[in-house]
């Protein structure tokens, strides 16, 4: 890979979670969600960061992955793309399409996550 394509995607990680991230050099599943998933595909136009963050926690939810989820509001709360009211509606709109179970998951860690900001 190239140095210019590692930092945009080093770049583009820490834009989306809010914080720095170490280059894990010689990780391979490191390198390839920086390098591709990273640099590419969250670098293409047509979204903004928060359009990718909400499709995002769609897809997490739908998954039922509350840890991937607790990360993921934490950043937009960071990064001031989304507030707790709009979290807690998008509980709410997933509910009726991915499922309660998975929803409550997701509004679990939303609770989780806006108890620690409180802190």
């Amino acid at each position: 890979m190239t140095d210019e394509r590692r930092e945009r995607g080093l770049k583009k990680m820490s834009e989306v979670y809010g914080f720095d991230l170490p280059d894990l050099q010689g990780d391979p599943f490191f390198e390839v969600t920086v390098d591709h998933l990273f640099a590419d595909i969250w670098n293409r136009p047509g979204l903004s960061l928060r359009d990718r963050r909400l499709l995002l926690l769609g897809a997490i939810t739908a998954q039922g992955n509350a840890e991937i989820a607790e990360i993921q509001v934490g950043a937009a709360l960071r990064n001031g793309e989304l507030d707790a009211g709009q979290l807690r509606e998008i509980a709410v709109f997933l509910a009726h399409y991915v499922g309660w179970p998975s929803a409550t998951k997701l509004d679990g860690a939303i609770r989780k996550v806006l108890s620690k900001n409180k802190k």
